[in-house]
């Protein structure tokens, strides 16, 4: 299949394989996934309108930095995928796509490949996206399984990354058939991974949010960015309740629909203990105007997980649509409220709190 028919082709197969990366696309696709009882918080925001903004739309600037890179966004496609031949064409498919608009891109866990090699291939979107700052992603948790530092470096070469994120993912471990749930003793292994690897490591909830006490120790550990990945988007805990057969996990899952740390109250907690600190604002955002009261928070960039997923497995044309709105929802936001640069929209006094 060359490029052309790949660009155009759905991605997901009819039939299921039982592939646990390949059950995690189709469950965000298919099944009520979401968060119920708690939102990302943005709702209680708005922009107050600059009726005079005194700019030309078409000179308005998205360009950024982000860990002493610059990039055309302040957008980030969030870790979701790899691990089998579908979603590593679905990780071409974002790479390719995330290259030509200047969208950092984010990977799922790469823990498959490190220990089955012959799966690599799946998360090496660096030949498709060699213009823009890529992160690998690995659990935390495996600090505690088995993985030594050439593990988590393995898994920077393997994606051809710029930066590690090490996610944490307590509650769906839980609830995962397969989990990992001893997290003892993990803040101080973070912080010597941290001193090891010879690249940036920063660290990412899967959906539950990271508050500021938690963010602050963790920049004093040496990490180098925070991805707060709030709720109000996905909840994992309600994704492993569709995979998993123990009928008292099931029926607890139901209890956790709305646990989480709202994704707006995240990015401020953590900007207010740390106000020079690389931050990401992910969870639940789904328009340009979500990335714009992210950014006008405090987050350095917003990031894009699920709410992109029906465009990647569509098409490029699809998703390079998708992307394609949100950043011009974004620019309208800047226009609408007379900020020309990212930087003026992250330090506007125009976001409020609705009454």
């Amino acid at each position: 299949m060359n490029e052309q028919e790949r660009a155009g082709e759905r991605l997901l197969p009819e039939v299921a394989t039982g592939e646990r990366k390949l059950e995690h696309v189709r469950l965000c696709l298919e099944e009520n996934v979401a968060g119920e009882g708690v939102t990302s918080g943005m709702e209680r925001y708005t922009f107050r309108h600059n009726p005079l903004p005194e700019l030309n739309f078409e000179e308005l600037s998205l360009e950024t930095a982000f860990i002493g890179k610059r990039v055309r966004t302040p957008l980030l496609i969030s870790s979701m995928t790899g691990g089998s031949k579908t979603t590593g064409a679905i990780n071409e498919r974002l790479a390719r796509v995330a290259n030509a608009r200047g969208w950092a891109l984010g990977v799922g866990s790469i823990r498959a490949a490190v220990e089955q090699p012959e799966l690599a291939t799946t998360f090496d979107v660096r030949r498709w996206a060699p213009d823009i700052p890529v992160i690998a992603n690995l659990g935390a948790v495996q600090l505690n399984y088995g993985f030594n530092t050439a593990d988590f470096q393995r898994a920077v070469e393997i994606a051809g990354a710029d930066m590690l994120v090490l996610h944490l993912n307590s509650l769906q471990e839980i609830f995962q058939p397969e989990g990992n749930t001893d997290f003892s003793g993990l803040f101080h292994r973070i912080e010597e991974l941290c001193r090891q690897l010879d690249v940036p490591v920063g660290v990412k909830e899967v959906g539950f949010g990271i508050d500021g006490v938690t963010a602050q120790r963790l920049y004093e550990a040496g990490v180098a960015f925070i991805d707060v990945a709030g709720a109000g988007g996905t909840s994992w805990v309600q994704v492993e309740k569709f995979r998993n057969s123990n009928p008292v996990r099931r029926a607890a899952a139901e209890a956790f629909a709305d646990w989480g740390i709202p994704t707006a109250e995240c990015i401020q907690e953590v900007r207010a203990v740390n106000p020079e600190g690389v931050l990401i604002g992910s969870g639940g955002l789904y328009t340009g105007v979500d990335a714009a009261k992210a950014l006008a928070l405090g987050a350095d960039l917003a990031g894009f997980g699920r709410s992109l997923l029906e465009s990647a497995v569509a098409s490029d044309d699809a998703l390079n649509e998708r992307l394609e709105q949100v950043e011009f929802e974004l620019r309208t936001v800047m226009f609408g409220i007379g900020a020309g640069r990212i930087e003026d929209l992250k330090q506007t006094t125009r976001l409020v709190e609705r009454r």
